[in-house]
C-alpha cells in the first residue's frame, strides 16, 4: 500500500508539471503572489487582468485549468463563464473571489463554474482543489481545430489531415491524438496518458495504450505526416517532428 501511495503521488505530481493554468485576474498583488507560487509547483502560468483579454486567451483553448475572478474589468467573471459554455468550451474554471454568500456560489456554479474558493484562501487548499481537477476525466468533445508542424486536427470531426490528405479516426484514437498535439515535444508518462484518456478509474490493460499508439502512427503516416510517436522507454511517448 505504501509503495501504490508513493506511486499515485509522483503520477500526481507529473499531470500537474504539464498543466497550463490561465488566472484572470485584476488583483495584480495576488497575480503576483499566485503565479509565483504555482510556477513552482510546475505549472506553466499566462496571466491577465482584463475580462475581454481572459476571453481572448480561453477561446484559443490552450490551457487545462482556468482560476477566475468574478469582479473583473470590461467583462465579468459570470458573463465570460456564460460565453464559455455557450460556445461549448468545457476547460475547468475554478472561480476565485471575495464573494462568499451561498447565493454567490450557487450562481458561479449554475453559470458552469467546476468549484469555487472565496479569498483570502490558503495555497494548499487551491492546490487541493486543483488536484480534484484534475483526477476527474478528461472530455474532448468541445475541441475544434489543433495545428502541429504538418498536421490539423479536427475534434469534431474526429479527422485528420495533412494538405489534401484526410483519415478519420476512432474516438479514442482522437482523444489520445488531441492529448499529444496539446503537448508536443514533451515526454508524457503512459499512466498519465491512461488517466486523461481512459480516465483515472477505468480498468484497462497497458497493452492497449501500445495498441493505440500504433493504431495513430499508422494514421500520421497515411497522410505522410512528418510526426512521430517516439517510445521513450520506461517513462512513456512523445510526438515530434522527425529528423529531415
Amino acid at each position: 500500500m505504501l509503495k501504490l501511495n508513493y506511486s499515485i503521488k509522483i503520477f500526481l505530481h507529473e499531470m500537474e508539471k504539464l498543466m497550463r493554468v490561465l488566472l484572470i485576474e485584476d488583483d495584480l498583488e495576488l497575480c503576483e503572489s499566485l503565479g509565483f507560487e504555482l510556477t513552482n509547483e510546475g505549472f506553466e502560468v499566462d496571466i491577465c487582468n482584463d475580462g475581454e483579454d481572459g476571453l481572448s486567451y480561453i477561446n484559443q483553448q490552450a490551457h487545462d485549468l482556468i482560476l477566475l475572478d468574478w469582479m473583473l474589468p470590461s467583462l465579468t467573471g459570470l458573463q465570460i463563464l456564460n460565453r464559455m459554455r455557450e460556445a461549448k468550451i468545457s476547460i475547468p474554471v475554478i472561480l476565485v473571489t471575495a464573494l462568499g454568500e451561498v447565493s454567490d456560489k450557487i450562481k458561479g456554479l449554475d453559470a458552469g463554474a467546476d468549484d469555487y474558493i472565496v479569498k483570502p484562501f490558503a495555497f494548499q487548499e487551491l492546490m487541493a482543489r486543483i488536484r480534484s481537477i484534475t483526477r476527474r476525466p478528461k472530455h474532448f468533445e468541445s475541441i475544434h481545430t489543433l495545428k502541429y508542424g504538418d498536421i490539423t486536427y479536427d475534434g469534431n470531426e474526429k479527422s485528420l489531415a495533412k494538405n489534401e490528405f484526410l483519415c478519420s479516426l476512432s474516438k479514442k484514437e482522437g482523444d489520445l491524438l488531441e492529448l499529444f498535439l496539446k503537448y508536443p515535444t514533451k515526454t508524457l508518462p503512459r499512466k498519465m496518458i491512461l488517466s486523461r484518456v481512459w480516465g483515472p478509474y477505468f480498468e484497462v490493460e497497458e497493452g492497449n495504450l501500445d495498441n493505440y499508439i500504433h493504431f495513430l502512427r499508422k494514421r500520421l503516416n497515411s497522410v505522410g505526416s512528418n510526426l512521430s510517436l517516439k517510445t521513450v522507454r520506461g517513462v512513456g511517448y512523445r510526438l515530434e517532428e522527425k529528423d529531415v
